[in-house]
């Protein structure tokens, strides 16, 4: 994933509201869930949620779909492990101490 796509990710992650929407529908798995349960269970109005399921679609977090009357919302799980996969990805790789990286720079002015 480049740099720039998982930043604009995360930036939208970073809405409490948004976070909160995304953890409802990660916990409702690869069902979805209906924007009015969506509103119902956090409590705010429509044309906030509205606004923030906007910013979450604009990203590609998550894929709506409409069947009848009911429109509804689902998580787009392999963006999303991509972007944690970004974070961690190098985990525990390590990087040179501050000691080593000092005698690399002794090294290349003597």
């Amino acid at each position: 994933m480049e740099i720039e796509t998982a930043a604009k990710i995360l930036a939208e992650l970073g809405n409490p509201v948004r976070l909160k929407v995304v953890r409802l529908l990660v916990q409702a798995g690869r069902d979805g869930v209906s924007v009015g349960r969506i509103q119902d269970t956090l409590k705010i109005p429509a044309s906030t949620l509205s606004h923030h399921l906007k910013h979450l679609k604009s990203v590609g977090l998550i894929i709506q779909r409409r069947e009848q009357t009911t429109l509804w919302c689902v998580m787009d799980y392999n963006l999303l492990e991509g972007v944690m996969g970004f974070l961690t990805d190098e985990c525990c790789f390590g990087l040179p101490s501050e000691n080593t990286k000092k005698n690399l720079i002794t090294a290349v002015a003597v």
